[in-house]
Protein backbone atom coordinates (compact mmCIF):
# COMPACT_ATOMS: atom_id res chain seq x y z
CA UNK A 1 0.00 0.00 0.00
CA UNK A 2 3.25 2.30 0.93
CA UNK A 3 3.84 2.32 -3.04
CA UNK A 4 0.05 3.31 -3.91
CA UNK A 5 0.72 6.63 -1.19
CA UNK A 6 3.42 7.98 -3.70
CA UNK A 7 0.80 7.72 -6.93
CA UNK A 8 -1.35 10.81 -7.70
CA UNK A 9 -4.84 9.61 -8.10
CA UNK A 10 -4.79 9.42 -12.20
CA UNK A 11 -1.95 7.48 -12.04
CA UNK A 12 -3.88 5.32 -9.57
CA UNK A 13 -7.03 4.74 -11.90
CA UNK A 14 -5.02 3.63 -14.67
CA UNK A 15 -3.30 1.27 -13.05
CA UNK A 16 -6.38 -0.13 -11.49
CA UNK A 17 -8.10 -0.12 -15.05
CA UNK A 18 -4.65 -2.44 -15.79
CA UNK A 19 -5.82 -4.85 -13.47
CA UNK A 20 -4.57 -4.06 -10.13
CA UNK A 21 -7.99 -4.49 -7.86
CA UNK A 22 -6.28 -3.53 -4.60
CA UNK A 23 -6.36 -0.39 -5.85
CA UNK A 24 -10.22 0.44 -5.06
CA UNK A 25 -9.51 -0.79 -1.29
CA UNK A 26 -6.93 1.82 -1.06
CA UNK A 27 -9.07 4.83 -2.86
CA UNK A 28 -12.23 3.78 -0.94
CA UNK A 29 -9.79 3.81 2.53
CA UNK A 30 -8.28 7.52 1.76
CA UNK A 31 -11.20 9.01 0.40
CA UNK A 32 -13.35 7.96 3.92
CA UNK A 33 -12.96 11.10 5.96
CA UNK A 34 -14.11 13.13 2.62
CA UNK A 35 -16.73 11.36 2.89
CA UNK A 36 -17.46 11.75 6.30
CA UNK A 37 -16.68 15.25 6.19
CA UNK A 38 -19.53 15.62 3.23
CA UNK A 39 -22.24 13.78 5.12
CA UNK A 40 -21.65 15.95 7.82
CA UNK A 41 -22.02 19.17 6.00
CA UNK A 42 -25.40 17.54 4.20
CA UNK A 43 -27.01 16.43 7.74
CA UNK A 44 -27.94 19.76 8.02
CA UNK A 45 -29.89 19.39 4.94
CA UNK A 46 -31.92 16.77 6.49
CA UNK A 47 -31.18 12.83 6.69
CA UNK A 48 -29.80 10.70 8.93
CA UNK A 49 -25.63 10.63 9.31
CA UNK A 50 -24.75 6.68 8.86
CA UNK A 51 -27.19 7.03 5.67
CA UNK A 52 -25.18 9.68 4.24
CA UNK A 53 -22.14 7.89 4.80
CA UNK A 54 -23.20 4.82 2.89
CA UNK A 55 -24.70 7.09 0.17
CA UNK A 56 -21.81 8.92 -0.08
CA UNK A 57 -19.09 5.82 -0.33
CA UNK A 58 -22.03 4.60 -3.03
CA UNK A 59 -20.96 7.95 -4.80
CA UNK A 60 -17.43 7.25 -4.73
CA UNK A 61 -17.56 3.77 -5.43
CA UNK A 62 -19.51 5.30 -8.70
CA UNK A 63 -16.34 8.07 -9.22
CA UNK A 64 -13.62 5.02 -9.08
CA UNK A 65 -15.60 3.45 -11.71
CA UNK A 66 -16.76 6.46 -13.87
CA UNK A 67 -13.70 8.89 -13.87
CA UNK A 68 -12.44 9.50 -17.44
CA UNK A 69 -8.60 9.84 -17.00
CA UNK A 70 -8.64 11.96 -20.44
CA UNK A 71 -11.10 14.86 -18.69
CA UNK A 72 -9.27 18.25 -17.46
CA UNK A 73 -10.72 17.81 -14.00
CA UNK A 74 -9.05 15.76 -11.22
CA UNK A 75 -9.92 12.62 -9.87
CA UNK A 76 -10.48 14.71 -6.37
CA UNK A 77 -12.63 17.13 -7.88
CA UNK A 78 -14.76 14.18 -9.76
CA UNK A 79 -15.07 11.92 -6.78
CA UNK A 80 -16.28 15.10 -4.37
CA UNK A 81 -18.93 15.96 -7.20
CA UNK A 82 -20.26 11.90 -7.24
CA UNK A 83 -20.40 12.19 -3.46
CA UNK A 84 -22.05 15.16 -2.89
CA UNK A 85 -24.75 14.49 -6.11
CA UNK A 86 -25.44 11.13 -4.68
CA UNK A 87 -26.14 12.42 -0.73
CA UNK A 88 -27.61 15.54 -1.94
CA UNK A 89 -30.34 13.03 -4.83
CA UNK A 90 -31.10 10.90 -1.96
CA UNK A 91 -31.58 13.63 0.52
CA UNK A 92 -33.92 15.30 -2.53
CA UNK A 93 -35.80 11.87 -2.82
CA UNK A 94 -36.28 11.74 1.04
CA UNK A 95 -38.29 15.03 1.12
CA UNK A 96 -40.48 13.71 -1.91
CA UNK A 97 -41.30 10.57 -0.42
CA UNK A 98 -42.16 11.52 3.22
CA UNK A 99 -43.26 8.20 4.38
CA UNK A 100 -40.50 6.25 2.46
CA UNK A 101 -36.85 5.78 4.11
CA UNK A 102 -33.89 7.66 2.95
CA UNK A 103 -33.09 5.20 0.43
CA UNK A 104 -35.73 3.35 -0.31
CA UNK A 105 -35.30 2.34 -3.75
CA UNK A 106 -32.47 3.16 -6.38
CA UNK A 107 -36.01 4.68 -8.54
CA UNK A 108 -36.25 7.53 -6.21
CA UNK A 109 -33.11 9.13 -6.99
CA UNK A 110 -31.69 7.64 -10.13
CA UNK A 111 -32.11 8.88 -13.64
CA UNK A 112 -34.87 7.10 -14.92
CA UNK A 113 -32.72 5.80 -17.98
CA UNK A 114 -30.59 3.97 -15.57
CA UNK A 115 -33.50 3.45 -13.30
CA UNK A 116 -35.46 1.79 -16.09
CA UNK A 117 -32.19 -0.41 -17.36
CA UNK A 118 -31.75 -2.01 -13.96
CA UNK A 119 -35.55 -2.75 -13.33
CA UNK A 120 -35.50 -4.39 -16.67
CA UNK A 121 -32.83 -6.72 -16.61
CA UNK A 122 -34.79 -8.35 -13.85
CA UNK A 123 -37.65 -8.79 -15.87
CA UNK A 124 -38.75 -10.30 -18.68
CA UNK A 125 -37.59 -14.03 -18.12
CA UNK A 126 -38.71 -14.94 -14.63
CA UNK A 127 -36.09 -17.14 -13.85
CA UNK A 128 -35.03 -17.63 -10.19
CA UNK A 129 -31.97 -14.56 -10.19
CA UNK A 130 -33.20 -11.12 -10.27
CA UNK A 131 -30.01 -10.07 -12.27
CA UNK A 132 -31.40 -12.48 -14.73
CA UNK A 133 -34.35 -12.14 -15.57
CA UNK A 134 -35.68 -9.96 -18.53
CA UNK A 135 -39.74 -8.88 -19.02
CA UNK A 136 -41.54 -6.01 -20.92
CA UNK A 137 -41.45 -2.28 -19.69
CA UNK A 138 -44.48 -2.40 -18.31
CA UNK A 139 -43.96 -5.69 -16.00
CA UNK A 140 -40.75 -4.31 -15.01
CA UNK A 141 -42.20 -0.96 -13.66
CA UNK A 142 -44.85 -3.28 -11.96
CA UNK A 143 -41.67 -5.58 -10.60
CA UNK A 144 -39.65 -2.16 -9.10
CA UNK A 145 -43.08 -1.32 -7.34
CA UNK A 146 -43.91 -4.36 -5.80
CA UNK A 147 -40.00 -4.59 -4.92
CA UNK A 148 -40.50 -0.98 -3.51
CA UNK A 149 -42.79 -2.27 -0.88
CA UNK A 150 -41.18 -5.45 0.08
CA UNK A 151 -37.66 -4.70 0.55
CA UNK A 152 -35.45 -3.46 3.40
CA UNK A 153 -33.75 -0.28 3.54
CA UNK A 154 -30.27 -2.98 3.43
CA UNK A 155 -31.85 -4.71 0.62
CA UNK A 156 -32.65 -1.87 -1.64
CA UNK A 157 -28.78 -0.75 -1.40
CA UNK A 158 -27.69 -4.26 -2.13
CA UNK A 159 -29.89 -5.04 -5.19
CA UNK A 160 -28.92 -1.52 -6.70
CA UNK A 161 -25.06 -2.50 -6.50
CA UNK A 162 -25.67 -5.98 -7.15
CA UNK A 163 -27.55 -4.97 -10.14
CA UNK A 164 -24.36 -2.60 -11.13
CA UNK A 165 -22.01 -5.98 -11.07
CA UNK A 166 -20.87 -4.99 -7.71
CA UNK A 167 -18.99 -7.90 -5.66
CA UNK A 168 -20.30 -9.32 -2.54
CA UNK A 169 -17.11 -7.98 -0.25
CA UNK A 170 -16.86 -4.49 -2.08
CA UNK A 171 -21.08 -4.33 -1.82
CA UNK A 172 -19.91 -5.70 2.06
CA UNK A 173 -17.36 -2.29 2.29
CA UNK A 174 -19.43 0.00 1.11
CA UNK A 175 -22.36 -0.34 3.40
CA UNK A 176 -19.62 -1.36 6.31
CA UNK A 177 -21.61 -4.79 6.58
CA UNK A 178 -20.40 -8.92 6.69
CA UNK A 179 -20.05 -10.52 2.97
CA UNK A 180 -22.48 -12.90 5.22
CA UNK A 181 -24.76 -10.00 5.78
CA UNK A 182 -24.67 -9.24 2.20
CA UNK A 183 -25.48 -12.95 0.89
CA UNK A 184 -28.67 -13.78 2.79
CA UNK A 185 -29.80 -9.68 1.59
CA UNK A 186 -29.44 -11.50 -1.84
CA UNK A 187 -31.06 -14.98 -1.28
CA UNK A 188 -33.95 -12.73 0.66
CA UNK A 189 -34.34 -10.35 -2.45
CA UNK A 190 -34.33 -13.25 -5.09
CA UNK A 191 -37.17 -15.28 -2.49
CA UNK A 192 -39.55 -11.97 -2.34
CA UNK A 193 -38.59 -11.52 -6.50
CA UNK A 194 -39.75 -14.75 -7.05
CA UNK A 195 -42.74 -14.80 -4.81
CA UNK A 196 -43.81 -10.93 -6.41
CA UNK A 197 -43.49 -13.45 -9.62
CA UNK A 198 -44.59 -15.81 -9.30
CA UNK A 199 -47.79 -14.12 -7.72
CA UNK A 200 -48.54 -12.43 -10.75
CA UNK A 201 -47.85 -15.13 -12.91
CA UNK A 202 -50.69 -16.62 -10.85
Amino acid sequence: MSNYERMADEELIRRLRDGEQDITDYIMEKYKNLVRKEANAMYLLGGENDDLIQEGMIGLFKAIRDYDLEQESSFFTFAKLCITRQMYSAIEASKRKKHSPLNSYVSFYEKDDEKQALIETMAAGRGSDPEELVMSREYAQLLESKLEENLSDLENRVLYLHLLGTDYKTIARLLDKSPKTIDNAIQRIKNKTQKILDHEQG
